[in-house]
Order: C-alpha cells, then structure tokens, then sequence
C-alpha cells in the first residue's frame, strides 16, 4: 500500500505514487488510492510533485518535510477546519524519475582521483539522463573519453562539440515551455567555467568540459515535467475529481514539479481550487498572451489563465538566491551568449523562481515580502518575493530547495483557503 507517515505528525499520512518516465505508473497504488477518495469523499485533496529528485527515499523525505511543514502551521489548519462543510484531506505524492547530474549512484568517482566505477558504467549512466539507446551513450562516450584525458581544455576539442550537437538534436522540445536559442556547446563551456564554482556531487564532479551535460539535462528534466505533467499526473487528477466530485483539489509543485502542477491543471477536468508554485523551473513567459521577442507565441500554460482553470489563487514564490533558476535557466537558454531582456524588464529566458510570472494578459498581484502576506485573493497569480525566508547557500542550487519554512507553509494554507 503506498500510505505513508509524516515525520512528527502521527495523524496526518499520505499517499505515495510511483511513475516511470513515459508517465506509466509503477504498480497499482492509485487504485487503492482512488476507492478510498470514493469511499470518504475528502473535502479537499492534495497531489504534489517533486522536481529535481534522486530515488523514492528521496521523493519521501522531501514529502515528509514539505508535509510536515504545512502541519506545523496549527493555526492555519484550524481555520481550515472552521470553514463551512469542513475540512477531510487527501494528500498524494507523485514520484516520476528526474535525477539531474552526478547523484549519490554514481558513488565516489572523481576525474581528479581516478574512476571508482568502471568507465563504461559511468558512460551508460550518464547517458541514461538523456534517453535511450545506442546514440545518447556513443555522444557520451566521446565526451568522457576526452574528459579523461583533459577534464578542462582551454576549447572544446571538434568531436566533443559535435557528440554535444548530437546529444542536443536527439530530445528537442518544440513547445512554447521548451522555447531557447540552438545549443551551442562552446559557448555554453566557457560561460560555465566563468559561472561555475568548484562543485562535487557525491565526490562526483560534473565540471570542466562535463558542464554542458548539466545544462542538456536540464532541458531533458524540463520536457521530462511537461510529459508526465499532461499524462499521468493530469490522468491521476481526473481520477479523482471523478472519483470526489465535491472535492477542492490543490496542486503543488517544486521546480521542475511546478511545471508537472501546471500541466495536471490544464488536464483536469474541472478548475482546481489553488495551484502552489514553490521555486519553479518553469517560463515566467508561461500565462503570457504573447512572448516577448516570439511574435504570435503565447505562453504554453496561457489556457490556466483565458479558461480559468484555477478557481482560488495561484502563487508563485521567487528568490533572488535561487542559482539553480536563476543561473542555469539563461545560461541553457541562451547557450553561453549575454542574457538580453524583454521590454518588461524582464529577460526574454527566465524561469518563474527567480522573476515570477509575468506577461500580458494576467492578473498579476506583486508581494515584496512573503512574511507580510496575510491573504491571497482568489482568481488573480501572486508573485511573492521570498529572498528573506529562501536563502540557504547550498552549492551550486543555491536558495533552489530551501522551501521548508513556516512562512511558505502559511502561504501554501492562504491559497488553499482563497477558493474558500
């Protein structure tokens, strides 16, 4: 069963679904799930998606602490259980692979001390980010070979710089979400050499002339959210609005999970009652009537907006201290080249944790400061800047999941109670 404990709170539980890449889920969890949405007809219910993510104990731990964030808040969840026709949760976690670059699997490799696993492991696992079959392990291949013999070059040698355009032509996003200039792998090299500060993951370190892959998996990731956000995860929501046909349902996303949010939105069958954007990765083009620099392009999630598909408050939180957003998100957008900016202010490639949601055509209400927020009006998105709350420097991610704090807590209760 896929029930699970929240750290610290023995009376609240919640449910854990696993799905593969394709959206497919992993066993038959939901059905178990869904006869139990039939039978206590919750008032309102929860389905959150993680982003960036290693394993299921991973997912689990981020969805204890999430959980367990929101519970601590007892004043919030008294006022929700004070509403008319009361308060009876749901909630459900969505695990889906999106492991990003040089997780704890890949052990204590190190090009500087030598592989600890054997190279062609090391190549197959890699690749792995960035599909499936012979072409993505051959383009990596090359690149770790070359790395072998000199982790950083001052120019990408040829062949290097052709498995990379290789790499890049094989799982191109044309949606409007995906929207960035060409890769160019020499540009995008010595931006992160510039950009970079000595990293290591798991004493794995995926710098010098392995930082591109960084930025393709990225991409990889982000189209990865789009696809299980419009499958499984919007197929699950329908499910239950069907199976609770009265039930308030609130989605919430991280990162990349805040693109999986968005599209399960899109996909239910009726408006959902809050969406919560904690630190996306996702275009803060995304509600736009027009794109800016893109003529005639609209954001990909504008139907959120021109069909009113959520019937409380949208949030969004943003934080200057997001690096994960704030600096991988140009720089993959843009190659290496300088980051030009909209006529908003804004830059034309960005994602919503560090600049919001912006565009035309939306109801925007700006917070300059998330601990003076004391409601969420319904119908409108709120862009509410985080920076003095979401600011742990943890490595390259920076601020990225520093998202377990009171405030953000609250701030989730506000929009659950805005379509109240």
């Amino acid at each position: 069963m896929s029930e699970e404990k929240v750290p610290g709170h023995d009376d609240v539980s919640y449910h854990l679904l696993n799905f593969d890449a394709a959206g497919k889920e992993r066993g038959d969890d939901s059905r178990h799930v869904l006869a139990e949405a039939e039978a206590a007809q919750p008032t309102d219910i929860f389905v959150l998606s993680h982003g960036w993510n290693g394993d299921v104990p991973a997912a689990r731990a981020q969805y204890g602490a999430w959980i367990a964030t929101m519970a601590d808040c007892g004043a919030d969840r008294e006022r929700a259980h004070r509403l008319p026709g009361g308060f009876r949760s749901m909630l459900v976690g969505l695990h889906w692979p999106s492991r990003a670059w040089g997780e704890e699997e890949l052990g204590t490799t190190s090009f500087d001390a030598g592989p600890s696993i054997g190279t062609e492991d090391l190549v197959t696992r890699l690749a792995a980010r960035l599909g499936n079959g012979p072409e993505p392990i051959e383009a990596v291949r090359t690149i770790v070979g070359s790395a072998l013999d000199d982790i950083e070059p001052a120019y990408l040698p040829p062949d290097v710089q052709a498995a990379y355009d290789d790499l890049d032509r094989l799982d191109e996003d044309t949606s409007a979400e995906g929207a960035r200039e060409p890769f160019d792998a020499e540009r995008t090299y010595q931006a992160c050499r510039i950009e970079d500060d000595p990293v290591s993951f798991g004493g794995f370190s995926l710098g010098g002339i392995l930082a591109p892959l960084r930025v393709l998996t990225f991409w990889k990731m982000k189209k990865r959210a789009r696809l299980f956000g419009e499958s499984g995860a919007a197929t699950l929501v329908r499910d239950l609005q069907g199976c609770a046909r009265d039930a308030r349902v609130h989605l919430m996303g991280h990162s990349f999970g805040c693109i999986v949010a968005a599209a399960a939105t899109a996909g239910a069958t009726r408006p959902v009652a809050s969406l919560s954007l904690l630190q996306g990765a996702m275009s803060l083009w995304s509600f736009s009537a027009e794109i800016p620099g893109r003529p005639g392009l609209t954001g990909h999630f504008r139907p959120l907006v021109t069909h009113h598909l959520v019937d409380g408050a949208t949030f969004v939180n943003m934080s200057v201290h997001d690096r994960a957003v704030g600096t991988f998100y140009p720089l993959g957008a843009w190659s290496g080249h300088q980051v030009t900016f909209a006529a908003e202010g804004y830059p034309q490639y960005g994602g919503t944790g560090v600049h919001g949601i912006r565009g035309s055509g939306i109801a925007v209400v700006d917070h300059s400061d998330i601990a003076a927020v004391e409601s969420l009006a319904p119908g409108k998105v709120h862009n509410v800047d985080a920076r003095t709350i979401i600011a742990a420097n943890e490595g390259i991610a920076g601020a990225h999941n520093d998202i377990c704090h009171p405030e953000v807590g609250r701030l989730v209760w506000q929009a659950v109670i805005s379509g109240r």
